[in-house]
């Protein structure tokens, strides 16, 4: 049985998993276009699931979610809960729900302070301070929305499959490009990082974890980097929906309440 059915609706990918209060299953990913209702509906079955814990930057399908969900509690992941780290930010409704949640987990798993890089459609860098608040971060193209854009906009460049470069000298056209985005992209994530670092940590020992689509081709091999946590964004959500419970708990009962008076 499931405690809770984790949700991280983000641009290009879904991310699903069950989960109980202590740990994971198997995460689930889809394409977001294919997240719909049928999808959702088919993918939970008849398991008993007590709470459906969501964080989502795509709105249009939030909808997906309330549909499927019936009389089980969804709680959505957004400044106003507990998340286990304050917020420190001029204006934290406009921070993704998604990076909240990955620094509730980073706070949760490796302490502070600490910066996450997520490598998504865009990659993010969020910075969790020694005061245990969420101060901001930087965000810059994903590494696939570099390497589509070169293939959409060039005659003569192929679409390309990203893996590791044989060398920094390409000796044929996909090698020059696997080489420039790998090993290019590399040095953007170094140089934010010592940035970051040199601005806001002098002589502070930082947490540096990554996660995401291309955290193991691009994270694993910086030394700057301490761990490589692919599914940090659904341990965040699991970590909320802990800290949650007693709220999720209340509201359930009151919803009964009406429904039986």
């Amino acid at each position: 049985m499931a405690d809770y059915l984790l949700i991280d609706i983000s641009n290009s990918f879904t991310k699903l998993a069950f989960a109980t209060r202590r740990r994971i299953s198997k995460p689930t990913r889809i394409e977001t276009p294919g997240f719909n209702h049928a999808f959702l509906k088919r993918f939970i079955r008849k398991r008993k699931i007590d709470v459906i814990v969501v964080c989502s930057v795509v709105p249009n399908k939030n909808a997906v979610v309330r549909s499927v969900a019936r009389r089980t509690q969804i709680l959505w992941l957004t400044p106003k809960i507990k998340l286990g780290v304050g917020i420190d930010y001029p204006s934290p409704k406009k921070i993704g729900a998604d990076r909240l949640a990955n620094a509730a987990a980073v706070v949760a798993l490796y302490g502070c302070p600490a910066i996450v890089v997520d490598f998504g459609t865009a990659v993010t860098f969020d910075i969790v301070s020694a005061q245990q608040k969420y101060v901001g971060g930087v965000i810059a193209p994903g590494l696939e929305s570099m390497t589509n854009f070169l293939y959409q906009r060039t005659a003569l460049l192929p679409k390309l499959s990203l893996k590791e470069p044989r060398s920094a000298v390409g000796r044929s056209t996909i090698g020059a490009m696997r080489a420039g985005a790998v090993i290019g992209y590399r040095g953007l994530v170094r140089e934010i990082i010592t940035r970051i670092k040199a601005e806001r940590f002098p002589r502070q020992k930082v947490r540096v974890i990554v996660t995401g689509g291309y955290a193991g081709l691009i994270g694993a091999q910086l030394a700057e980097i301490d761990a490589v946590h692919p599914n940090l964004t659904l341990e965040g959500l699991r970590i909320v929906a802990n800290l949650n419970a007693e709220v999720v708990q209340f509201r359930g009962r009151l919803l009964q309440t009406r429904k039986s008076s």
